[in-house]
């Protein structure tokens, strides 16, 4: 079975970042989703990975795409 058409290749996330830092900005994170390339500007976040990260991660996950 195919994935079907994809709506972004990796050279459209790579002129995206490339603004982003002409512009004079660190990038922190990058969303993509279907049909947008989200690039969040400011310092970039380094996760220690703790269980409390990680379930507030989670719960916003789950609040913009719904439970599983």
């Amino acid at each position: 079975m195919s994935r079907g058409p994809q709506t972004f290749r990796q050279s459209d996330v790579t002129k995206a970042l490339k603004a982003v830092m002409a512009a004079g900005q660190k990038w922190a994170r990058v969303e993509i989703e279907v049909g947008k390339i989200v690039v969040i500007a400011g310092k970039q976040e380094h996760h220690s990975g703790t269980a409390a990260e990680l379930d507030r991660e989670l719960a916003e996950f789950e609040a913009r795409h719904g439970a599983g």
